[in-house]
């Protein structure tokens, strides 16, 4: 028994002995081992500025996120070339998960108008789709049209003459209303401003017959100021569930310039999967659906996969428009 116990003792001496000699390629060995993503905060990328629609729900969406990553998301703010900016950042960036980014529709429009250095196919990793924004056609409250078709008969009897404001050349906006009454031949005065409010302010008061823009338009059609007459998205909106969408007029236009969020290209499969769920659990939380609903926005989700394939139609597409309207060469 003695015998026994003194064999024992030995082995696991030896055992200890062998551990300690093997003790720094163990321990290096360990630092190369893979760890669970995330290790450390994650940065997000917005390129609009803080205190907007979009920053708003974005922090929202960040901390429902961070819940289930278990680490907190950073929102960085870099506004400014049409909400382009963030693109250099995910270029530049290690594809390792820690830096993130808004994709908005400008970015994949921005090529086909501008030289840039970057491709927003080529140098992002998709992560998911997340919703859209709510466009629509208003006339001054005074108005005499009523309806898309009252536009189309004044601009088919007064050619030329019926001014309309977008937020800008090659805008959804300006790329609905331009389709739209190009499929008829008919013209129109294109007033492109910077600023909503601007736009808005303008409409309501008579010195442009129609507006044509995002969702800024709200407070002055709950108001009374201005009156809406159509809106471009799939369904009718909760907000003004009266007014009709483009679809059902029998137009075939959906627009609504989804948005989602990437990361720089060559992402690991691994940390796409584990992103993609942090997100899609935080867009799926009461409290960013109502975030979104203040802006009469609605989760419109995607996966990886098929986010992917809806930004390479997208991008393709924002070529033929920018063909058909000129805008080649020209800033956006």
């Amino acid at each position: 028994m003695e015998l026994k116990h003194r064999g024992e003792h030995r082995r696991a001496l030896m055992g200890l002995l062998g551990a300690l000699a093997l003790g720094p390629a163990w321990g290096a060995a360990l630092a190369q081992a893979p760890q669970r993503f995330p290790q450390r905060p994650v940065t997000l990328w917005l390129p609009w500025p803080a205190g907007g629609a979009t920053d708003l729900t974005f922090r929202v969406l960040a901390d429902g996120a961070a819940r289930r990553l278990g680490q907190k998301v950073l929102i960085e703010n870099r506004s400014g070339a049409g909400g382009t900016l963030a693109m250099p950042v995910l270029q530049q960036a290690a594809p390792d998960g820690y830096t993130l980014a808004q994709l908005p529709q400008t970015v994949l429009r921005a090529p086909w108008v501008r030289k840039v250095l970057w491709d927003p196919i080529r140098d992002t990793t998709p992560i998911l789709q997340l919703s859209g924004v709510t466009f629509g056609i208003v006339v001054p409250q005074a108005s005499p049209f009523r309806s898309l078709d009252d536009l189309f008969a004044h601009a088919k009897a007064h050619p030329n003459a019926l001014s309309i404001a977008t937020n800008g050349a090659g805008t959804t906006p300006h790329v609905v209303i331009d389709e739209l009454f190009g499929k008829r031949n008919l013209s129109y005065i294109h007033v492109p401003y910077k600023g909503t409010v601007e736009q808005m302010l303008a409409v309501a008061a008579g010195q442009v017959m129609v507006g044509v823009n995002s969702n800024g338009f709200a407070p002055f059609v709950d108001s009374g100021q201005l009156r809406l007459l159509v809106t471009f998205g799939e369904q009718r909106t909760k907000r003004w569930p009266t007014v009709p969408t483009l679809k059902e007029l029998g137009h075939h236009i959906v627009a609504m310039s989804p948005y989602g969020l990437v990361g720089p290209a060559g992402m690991p499969a691994d940390v796409v999967a584990t992103l993609h769920q942090a997100f899609r659990g935080a867009m799926l939380e009461p409290g960013f659906i109502a975030e979104l609903a203040k802006y009469d926005q609605e989760p419109a989700y995607l996966p990886p996969e098929d986010y992917g394939r809806a930004l390479r139609t997208a991008y393709e597409h924002e070529r033929v428009v920018v063909e058909r309207l000129g805008l080649a060469g020209k800033a956006d």
